[in-house]
């Protein structure tokens, strides 16, 4: 081996061997042995018994936990239920206060439907009564319309009712009153289409040429003319004094007596007795025109306008403003046709009628 070479390591010597422990009788060993397995037994028993404690204390521990907890769930449960029965009790009073007032309110439904019904009824009533008020004035129109037609000859009169009954009517917007209406409107144009004669403003022609009669001036009222002697004569300042006397007596004796050439054309002289009873018979005739014309006699009243109008020719004055007038008036009244067929609104009122008939007859 060379000295660079490690020293082998050296071993260790061999352990000693373990003393052999003396050697113990058997009666010792025994007891020994029976004094660890009571000591063991102790120790078991007393392991056992602090088991037994320690779970003796965490059960009691569990228990109070347990007890505290049941204890608080139950004080929960309690305040649980206090308010449940005060909420039970307040939700009792929620609905007992429900209750009154339902019934308070079906008390008023039925107040207000009671008050519905009387009022539908009520309403129901006023309708009709509105109704059968408007067909009784819409009657009375045409019923005036009607006399206007039978006894004036008034077409204008009558159309303006009837028209008025239309705009009544159309107004009131009811279905049921469309019969009605379209017999107004068959009327209306029956009357549009009669002749357009206003006979009230004739008979008030008439009237006022009855009324002027007496201011019509007579032909032989007419006066004649003084001669202008002062053309003639000197002037009176060259005249004497008797010259002058002699000539107005003169004057005036010459007008006491007239004469005159009458020829075929003239006016006649009528004394002043005749002269009235000239106008009252021209006022007569112009009467009897006026009731003509009332009566729709057109030959009557063609020949009593005939007769005025010679009369006012023949017996006044030509020249006179008033005469001229008169009978121009007679002229442009003798041209008026009045004879023609009066149309009828009979449709009209017979629809009304029959319409408040069938009313009357039906039970609501």
């Amino acid at each position: 081996m060379s000295d660079t070479e490690p020293a082998a390591a050296e071993t260790p010597p061999p352990a000693a061997p373990p003393p052999v422990p003396p050697a113990v009788p058997p009666a010792t060993r025994a007891a020994q042995r029976t004094s660890r397995l009571a000591v063991l037994a102790l120790v078991a028993v007393l392991l056992a018994a602090g088991l037994a404690l320690l779970s003796w204390l965490d059960t009691r521990n569990r228990i109070g936990a347990t007890q505290e907890e049941l204890a608080r769930r139950l004080r929960e449960i309690e305040t649980d239920a206090r308010d449940a029965r005060i909420a039970a009790r307040q939700a009792q009073e929620t609905v007992r206060e429900a209750q009154v007032r339902l019934g308070q309110l079906d008390a008023r439904l039925a107040e207000w439907q009671s008050q519905q019904l009387a009022l539908e009824a009520l309403y129901q009533e006023l309708s009709r009564n509105r109704d059968e008020w408007q067909l009784a004035e819409i009657e009375q129109v045409l019923a005036i319309a009607s006399q206007q037609l039978q006894l004036a000859r008034n077409v204008r009169a009558a159309l303006l009712a009837l028209q008025l009954a239309e705009a009544r009517l159309a107004r009131a917007d009811r279905p049921q009153f469309a019969p009605i209406r379209r017999a107004l409107a068959r009327d209306i144009e029956r009357l549009k289409a009669a002749p357009a004669i206003d006979f009230p403003a004739l008979a008030l022609r008439l009237d006022n040429l009855i009324a002027s009669v007496d201011s019509l001036p007579l032909a032989f009222d007419e006066r004649i003319e003084r001669p202008d002697a002062a053309k003639d004569a000197p002037p009176a300042a060259d005249r004497g004094f008797f010259a002058r006397l002699g000539s107005e007596v003169w004057g005036e004796l010459s007008q006491l007596v007239v004469v005159r050439r009458m020829g075929p054309a003239e006016p006649p002289l009528l004394p002043p007795t005749q002269a009235y009873f000239v106008r009252e018979n021209l006022r007569l005739r112009l009467l009897n025109a006026r009731a003509s014309l009332l009566a729709r006699d057109e030959t009557g009243y063609r020949d009593d306008l005939r007769a005025a109008s010679a009369w006012v020719q023949r017996y006044f004055d030509p020249r006179s403003k008033y005469t001229a007038d008169a009978a121009a008036q007679l002229k442009q009244l003798g041209a008026v046709s009045i004879s023609f067929e009066m149309p009828t609104i009979s449709k009209s009122l017979d629809a009304v009628r029959g319409y408040k008939s069938r009313r009357e007859r039906s039970p609501g």
